[in-house]
């Protein structure tokens, strides 16, 4: 009995070669950098026409900020997949930066995120996509923390910039070669450093080494 193949949709082939450039773009970026990456290479990865490639995409930075946006998906999943509901809030922020240090040692992705993405689309742009993704998970952990510990009086948007600012340099610093268990040791002492409250009463300033 021959065997027919469900033909997909207009709607499903569209994403697929969406899909398929993305993931060829991706892996020219990684090797070669945004800067010496033109469309026929990427279109030459793909195996598919110049005339595809610019159907979906306008131009090189449009097919980079959808390598910017799947590469924060990823990571955004990551770091919901090791959330669980039995998990306290500091337990919670701390499987969060684990799996987001581990996330970012996918080849290249420090890279496409933190230097080329900033790098070409801008920081207002890759602010938009982070609260897209990560930060509002960030955001979210960090308010059920202040709202059982000591951390409540912290601002919060503030926080959150903060810690973000602290994981970026973390995954750049994993990239560079730095052991990811050091940094995750680092990355855990400091979270739970906020449910530990300031400093007593009469200790001075946070800033006060005397």
């Amino acid at each position: 009995m021959q065997m027919v193949t469900p033909r997909r949709s207009n709607p499903e082939r569209s994403a697929a070669m969406r899909a398929r450039l993305v993931a060829a773009a991706r892996r020219v970026f990684v090797t070669h950098g945004y800067a010496d990456t033109g469309t026929p290479a990427i279109v030459a990865e793909a195996g598919v026409t110049r005339g595809a490639l610019y159907h979906h995409f306008p131009d090189k930075q449009a097919i980079l900020r959808a390598v910017v946006e799947a590469e924060s998906a990823e990571v955004a999943g990551a770091i919901e997949a090791a959330d669980t509901s039995a998990m306290s809030a500091l337990e919670r922020l701390l499987a969060g930066a684990e799996a987001y240090v581990h996330a970012m040692e996918a080849d290249g992705r420090t890279r496409l995120l933190l230097v080329e993405g900033p790098a070409v689309l801008g920081r207002e742009e890759m602010r938009r996509i982070e609260a897209k993704h990560g930060d509002a998970t960030l955001k979210t952990g960090l308010e059920e923390l202040m709202a059982k510990g000591p951390a409540a009086d912290l601002p919060l948007d503030a926080l959150a910039s903060m810690l973000s600012a602290m994981f970026e340099r973390a995954a750049i610093d994993v990239a560079d070669g730095v052991a990811a268990a050091d940094v995750l040791a680092v990355l855990r002492h400091i979270l739970r450093g906020l449910t530990t409250g300031g400093p007593a009463p009469g200790a001075g300033t946070p800033f006060d080494v005397t």
